[in-house]
């Protein structure tokens, strides 16, 4: 890693975790919604690719408020079944998962962002930074961002 790539990454995992649950879901799900189809998942039929969308099924199978749950659960590291799957996969198959819960979010699949929600100061000057970087820092700076989500697998045989 250059140090711009690691300093980006640095910069995401701080940056995100001082921002409330709420805050982090929005800001990632607006970082999607402007970056579009170039955050897109590795290529198709990649193993990660296909893991964060078996994980997305699963979420987009539950209701729009357990749906909220489980994003805040993982958001808030909570240790939940879909949490610590989540805690295990790959910093490239943790992006693809936000990838596909924000397409879900615009397809109407997963429960969408309220069409009044404002972003705090906080979450506007976080995605004003992150929309100031090239490309390969904004990736860095969200793998930073999304990589401590979720919980720790569990001992034993069980997830």
């Amino acid at each position: 890693m250059t140090s711009g790539t690691s300093g980006a990454y640095d910069h995401g995992k701080e940056a995100f975790g001082s921002l409330d649950v709420d805050t982090q879901l929005a800001v990632l799900w607006f970082v999607y919604e402007k970056m579009g189809t170039s955050v897109t998942p590795a290529a198709p039929g990649a193993s990660g690719s296909e893991i964060a969308q078996g994980l997305f099924n699963q979420v987009k199978d539950l209701s729009h408020e357990e749906q909220l749950q489980v994003q805040r659960d993982i958001a808030g590291k909570k240790s939940t079944e879909i949490s610590r799957m989540y805690g295990s996969m790959s910093p490239e198959t943790k992006l693809a998962f936000w990838y596909f819960l924000a397409q879900g979010m615009t397809s109407g699949t997963i429960i969408p962002m309220p069409p009044d929600y404002q972003l705090s100061p906080e979450g506007q000057n976080l995605l004003g930074q992150i929309e100031s970087m090239d490309f390969q820092q904004q990736i860095d700076f969200l793998r930073g961002g999304v990589l401590p989500m979720g919980a720790e697998a569990a001992s034993g045989a069980s997830i």
